[in-house]
């Protein structure tokens, strides 16, 4: 039985419910996807809790969830360009994660075979909203651009973009993600009271544009037809010209738990709802806590973690699973 996640009443990830969907039928212009992966953003957070309850009201129930990829098993009357078995990443409203979902044949693009079907799944808003960001500040050689939570999903794509332009990049991150940010030569700064002497210290010569925090209001502004920079992100992604962490993929039963690791405002990079989950070596799966696991690693004393063949299945490719039961 296919299933959609749904909530009923504004309110915390506990107003989140698995239900019963019917599979749609593509209607003209139309394809349907069989969803593999669907993202979790901020905005969607927001909208659920009702802070857009007066400029955007949602109509109860209302599903949730705009980034997913999948495989097409459906397409309506005057569609060309798309056939049956054709993977796709895309976008729709509200929709998003669910066994199947129904979208304009425009709304979908190719998903490059080099492109991880979890970070696929996962891209699009992250995608449009970074690119308008780094559009509006101009970023070039010999200017210093300032991102904030260039870590996250949003940041990390913002930071990464500008540096291709050639600019000087500092991030604002927690102390653990300094590393990851070194890695991309963007400088690392912590945020927090001691932020402005930082950026004193890091910038003397001072910063040329700001990018600010973005998530909240990301489902709202940003081109809900701009396909033309999703398949430029993905396809940088897919060459390895941009890299895009995942913080934990999650299996579609546990959406409530997933929207709590969104929302504890700590992830280092995409949180994803797997419901095909596929698995790669060193990835981290069903929301087993890499990072804890690493923090402990050379701890003495510490709980030994569970076999490697238990956290990491050696299985490639999809692995069908039983329907999942609603959480409680």
């Amino acid at each position: 039985m296919p299933y959609r996640v749904q909530f009923s009443e504004y309110g915390g990830p506990d107003v989140l419910e698995l239900v019963d969907m019917l599979k749609p039928v593509a209607g003209p212009g139309d394809v349907v996807v069989e969803v593999l992966a669907a993202g979790l953003n901020p905005g969607e957070s927001s909208i659920r809790e009702g802070r857009f309850a007066l400029e955007r009201p949602v109509r109860f129930p209302q599903g949730q969830g705009s980034d997913f990829a999948g495989v097409v098993v459906g397409v309506g009357d005057g569609v060309e360009t798309w056939h049956l078995h054709d993977e796709v990443l895309g976008h729709t409203v509200r929709a998003a994660q669910a066994s199947y979902v129904a979208v304009p044949e425009g709304n979908v693009i190719r998903k490059p075979s080099g492109l991880p079907w979890e970070i696929a799944g996962s891209l699009f808003v992250a995608a449009a909203t970074a690119w308008q960001a780094v559009q509006g500040v101009n970023p070039g050689p010999g200017r210093t651009v300032l991102v904030h939570a260039a870590a996250g999903g949003v940041g990390g794509i913002a930071g990464q973009l500008c540096k291709l332009r050639g600019a000087t990049v500092i991030g604002t991150c927690s102390r653990t993600s300094f590393d990851y940010l070194r890695q991309h030569r963007i400088i690392p700064v912590e945020y927090g009271a001691d932020l402005d002497s930082e950026l004193a210290r890091v910038a003397p010569g001072g910063i040329d544009a700001e990018l600010n925090r973005m998530g909240d209001d990301a489902l709202v502004t940003v081109n809900s037809t701009d396909t033309v920079v999703l398949e430029r992100i993905a396809s940088m992604v897919a060459n390895h010209q941009i890299s895009i962490p995942l913080a934990a993929v999650y299996p579609l039963e546990r959406v409530q738990d997933a929207y709590r690791e969104l929302e504890a405002g700590h992830a280092h990079g995409k949180i994803v709802l797997s419901l095909e989950p596929v698995y790669y070596r060193h990835q981290k799966v069903q929301a087993i806590d890499i990072r804890e696991t690493e923090a402990t690693r050379d701890a003495p004393g510490r709980t030994p973690g569970p076999p490697a063949h238990e956290v990491l299945p050696p299985v490639f490719g999809h692995r069908r699973h039983k329907a999942p039961s609603a959480p409680k």
